[in-house]
């Protein structure tokens, strides 16, 4: 395997020299100025830039190895740039850093400690690739959408896999936003009929007056405007995958129809008289419950049952333990390559502000917040104020502090419950009582 490319761009022969022969664990090719630079970056690619930024024609200044740095990142902005910078340049090494570049090394040179920050360099641009690669390797998988370490959503997922390769009719219930159209998208995938058409039709966004005709199609003439016949929505998905979105909010009327569908699996368009018979797996959605909906008479329980052989919840970002953090790396590594933006990195205040937000609208919610932050960031890092959100405070993950917290609450509440009876709360809590008057005065608790 060949030696990593590294540019090296520096003015000074006897430095540029020096660079060299300390950094011969790499490929180094030099430059001198801006445009032999850009030259070599296209040339070579390297994922690696040490760079001095006082460049000819302004060697005591810093104009043109900022406006090399700038276009270094526009033209690849996954490139590590490491500034090479004296005592006196300091402040203009913190605006290439402000500006994307990945650190910088203050001369005189150390070449163990400058050695270090390449290698660490390369391992996060390698790392950085990987996990582009691995991204892309998971997009081409029935689920790719669905990213999530939660027990409950990992489960949905097995569930989703069990139930694809069946016929039968399968209910996704979660909040606008959980995924369920990705999750029905799966379903097909999955499923012996993923070589056939997936068709998705959303009830609560076409007017009930024209979701007839939107489902099962028109004959010419059928009404006003019908100038040719038009093949319905369930027509179009034969053979494949029929997505009925936000069922909950169909009409009385077209549930009826519906209903004579699935019983009898044919058709009539409207202004139609003969039935056209059409093979489609039926999977709707909602975020109603639509159990208590039938009980109380807004849905036809006869088509509740008829839809609902497989129900699967899907639980909401708020409650999904972790993922909020991890879709939020996920969305931000998406967004920086897909803006063509330097990696950008979280501030610990934005982490925090993450987990602490509810995310009502779930994860579509959080995939335009961090698309919008990304776009619209000043510097390398993602802020509350990027984010549109207030400051979180940082959750705390000391094992022993937790603990400790949860023990002093739960005892607090266990004396409540007895009126500070101490034999009955350590009964309740299920220790003895020396225990407990030696867990209360750790504690403080009189």
């Amino acid at each position: 395997m060949g030696k990593n490319k590294l540019l090296v761009v520096e003015d000074d022969a006897g430095l540029q020299k020096q660079l060299r022969w300390s950094l011969d664990a790499y490929d180094v090719v030099a430059a001198d100025d801006r445009e032999t630079a850009l030259a070599q970056l296209r040339r070579h690619q390297p994922a690696v830039v040490t760079m001095d930024l006082g460049l000819p024609p302004d060697p005591d200044g810093a104009s043109e190895g900022l406006a090399l740095l700038s276009h270094i990142l526009d033209a690849a902005p996954d490139t590590k740039v490491i500034i090479l910078s004296g005592n006196q340049e300091r402040a203009y090494a913190l605006k290439a850093i402000a500006m994307g570049a990945y650190d910088f090394h203050q001369k005189p040179l150390d070449a163990d400690t400058l050695s270090l920050v390449i290698a660490r360099a390369f391992y996060l641009h390698a790392m950085q690739q990987e996990n582009r690669r691995m991204l892309q390797i998971q997009s081409d998988s029935p689920l790719a959408g669905i990213i999530s370490r939660d027990p409950a959503m990992l489960k949905v997922c097995r569930s989703v896999e069990k139930v694809a390769p069946s016929s039968a009719s399968v209910m996704l219930l979660g909040d606008s936003g959980s995924g369920k159209e990705l999750l029905a998208r799966g379903l097909h995938q999955l499923s012996t009929r993923h070589d056939k058409r997936f068709v998705a039709i959303n009830c609560a966004a076409i007017p009930e007056q024209l979701l007839e005709s939107e489902l099962f199609g028109y004959e010419k003439g059928a009404f006003t405007g019908a100038q040719r016949q038009t093949p319905g929505k369930l027509e179009l998905a034969h053979g494949g995958t029929f997505f009925l979105d936000e069922i909950g909010d169909m009409a009385p009327a077209l549930q009826a129809k519906l209903l004579r569908f699935l019983q009898e699996r044919v058709i009539e368009r409207v202004g139609g008289r003969s039935e056209i018979s059409v093979d489609v797996r039926v999977v709707c959605a909602t975020h109603r419950n639509l159990k208590t909906l039938a009980a109380q008479g807004g849905f036809r329980e006869d088509l509740y049952y008829r839809l609902s052989e497989i129900v699967l919840t899907i639980p909401p970002l708020r409650e999904r333990a972790g993922d909020r953090a991890l879709l939020a790396h996920h969305f931000r590594n998406k967004f920086c390559a897909s803006e063509s933006r330097s990696m950008l990195a979280f501030s610990a205040e934005a982490l925090a502000a993450i987990e602490a937000h509810a995310w009502p609208g779930n994860v579509r919610e959080m995939e335009n917040c961090i698309r919008r932050a990304v776009i619209m960031a000043d510097g390398p890092q993602l802020t509350p104020a990027d984010l549109g959100l207030p400051d979180g405070q940082e959750e705390t993950l000391n094992l022993r502090q937790v603990r400790e917290a949860a023990e002093y609450g739960v005892m607090v509440k266990a004396l409540a419950r007895v009126d500070g009876n101490i034999v009955k709360a350590a009964e309740l809590l299920g220790v003895s009582r020396p225990t407990l008057y030696d867990l209360m005065n750790h504690h403080g608790l009189k």
